[in-house]
């Protein structure tokens, strides 16, 4: 091998260039060659190899919860409201106050209303955090009970499921504010046309918005009575919507079907009360 004397750093046209004794065209090349060499035991390694397990492989048996860990699981959380989380503690006792209830809305953590009454028959909506009687507050509303905080000790107050649900007519003709009809003679259905000419709607305004439909007697006042309401009433919900706008209005005039029932939420002073107004044909 021959060597040529150079500065270092500059080379000769057409000459190669030495370091040390070696070409750089020779380096490149074994470099080159090594890179290839590698490459080529990666394909070799992955062509070889089992793709299946080694060894005496067996399938995982399935994991069964025990039924007494399963039941407690499933006690554990409200599948109808996931969110709404288990108040510490465990499931309190039935309260044993002369409180009955008729319905709920639960939301996410506990949140909601219910319809309650006391002892004296009177139905009630309280949101989660009210007090329902002097010492006993509503604490969480679920889909089908209510927890209620009574001296410090947490009551349970579930929905009587153990007969059928009431018609809505009976109850409508037991309500405070039905019409007084004379003994013997049947009280008329409440038609379509009567409640129109009868029952009077007006937006209510309350600090710069709607807040209401205010519902006044109109002729005789015997649709309005027949209805269920009183004077004085103002209808903030119709068919579980809000009134929030004057053009809620249209949503009372539209309910007014032959042969339908109309639900809606009186406010009546300091109380908010359900009311269910059943048409004839």
């Amino acid at each position: 091998m021959s060597f040529i004397e150079s500065k270092p750093g500059f080379a000769r046209a057409g000459r190669p260039v030495f370091i040390d004794g070696l070409s750089l065209n020779t380096g490149l090349w074994w470099a080159l060659a090594t890179t290839n060499a590698a490459l080529l035991a990666a394909i070799v390694w992955a062509v070889v190899t089992p793709v299946g397990p080694l060894g005496a492989w067996h399938p995982l048996e399935p994991r069964t919860i025990p039924v007494p860990a399963r039941a407690a699981l499933f006690a554990s959380f409200d599948p109808f409201n996931r969110d709404a989380g288990q108040a510490p503690g465990g499931s309190g006792a039935v309260t044993a106050l002369a409180l009955t209830l008729y319905a709920t809305r639960s939301a996410p953590n506990g949140q909601g209303s219910a319809i309650i009454a006391g002892a004296d028959g009177v139905q009630q909506v309280y949101r989660a955090g009210a007090e329902v009687v002097p010492g006993v507050v509503l604490a969480r509303v679920a889909f089908d009970h209510v927890e209620l905080t009574h001296d410090g000790a947490r009551e349970m107050l579930y929905l009587d499921q153990s007969e059928p649900a009431p018609d809505a007519r009976r109850l409508v003709g037991q309500s405070p504010g039905a019409a007084q009809e004379t003994a013997g003679a049947p009280a008329a259905a409440l038609t379509v046309e009567a409640a129109r000419s009868g029952i009077g709607f007006a937006p209510r305004g309350e600090g710069g918005r709607v807040a209401g439909l205010e519902v006044m007697a109109q002729g005789n006042g015997q649709a309005f009575r027949a209805a269920g309401f009183q004077a004085g009433d103002v209808v903030t919900s119709v068919n579980g919507k809000q009134v929030t706008t004057a053009g809620d209005l249209a949503l009372m005039v539209g309910a007014l079907r032959p042969g339908s029932s109309i639900s809606v939420t009186v406010r009546r002073g300091d109380r908010v009360l359900p009311l269910a107004i059943p048409l004839a044909q």
